[in-house]
């Protein structure tokens, strides 16, 4: 009897503790300022890790950042490697085939940064025989592949790279989300080029917004999707966003 009193007492603790585990929260490890990226004492900042942390207290989840390669989040999700994706992955037609979705928690275009003085306009026309670099497995990566033919690719496993390589003269465009490329113009190597304008529109491509990635079925969407309306609800959105933002980044209702 003692012997399975002190073995249910085990189960019980260790079934607690499974209940109790840390939610993996897979964030890109490649720096996505002002989204995410390390500060210079190793831990994570920026507008999603505050959004983040707004969203866990209110589910009453125990959050835990997972720096996961960008080019390998999909299938990490899906090998059970991390529980969910937030790293400013877009809504769309092609992922869903693969992972679930929450509701979008913001919605930012994308555009081209170009050398200031370039000439250069974000349409097929105005990109053709240019060298547009993008970061890979990324949905302007897709976008450049669809909408401007007659330009040269180049993607890189960074935005940081690409970025480099355009201030450096060795690429003649980038394409990246317009918020991204406004944070890059604020430092001194942007110093060099200029935001071109934002492409068309494409949403099959570019997505209804950025989400929580979930794997297939997980109830978790429901709990994940109410603590985002609560967010907005209770105005914690609105003043997180202002922390780093002087306009909104939510984007059309949908």
């Amino acid at each position: 009897m003692k012997k399975l009193a002190i073995a249910a007492a085990v189960s019980l603790l260790f079934g607690t503790a499974a209940l109790a585990a840390p939610l993996k929260i897979g964030v890109a490890a490649e720096p996505y300022p002002p989204f995410t990226s390390p500060d210079a004492s190793g831990n994570w900042v920026g507008w999603e890790i505050d959004f983040l942390g707004a969203v866990c207290k209110k589910a009453a989840l125990d959050c835990v950042i997972t720096p996961t390669a960008w080019d390998g989040i999909i299938p990490a999700l899906n090998a059970g490697q991390i529980d969910v994706i937030m790293s400013s992955m877009s809504i769309n037609e092609e992922r869903e085939k693969s992972i679930d979705f929450t509701n979008k928690y913001y919605n930012t275009p994308t555009a081209v940064m170009a050398a200031k003085g370039s000439g250069i306009l974000p349409t097929p026309e105005g990109l053709a025989g240019k060298i547009i670099g993008v970061q890979v497995s990324t949905i302007q990566e897709a976008y450049v592949q669809a909408h401007f033919p007659d330009a040269e690719l180049k993607s890189y496993q960074t935005s940081d790279e690409s970025y480099q390589d355009l201030a450096a003269g060795r690429i003649d465009a980038v394409v990246a989300d317009s918020i991204v490329v406004g944070d890059f113009l604020k430092t001194e190597p942007g110093a060099c080029c200029e935001n071109v304008g934002n492409v068309a529109d494409d949403p099959v491509i570019l997505g209804r917004g950025v989400g929580f990635g979930l794997r297939k079925g997980d109830p978790l969407k429901e709990t994940l999707n109410k603590a985002i309306a609560d967010v907005r609800a209770d105005g914690e959105y609105d003043a997180i966003t202002k922390k780093y933002f002087p306009f909104d980044i939510y984007g059309p209702a949908n």
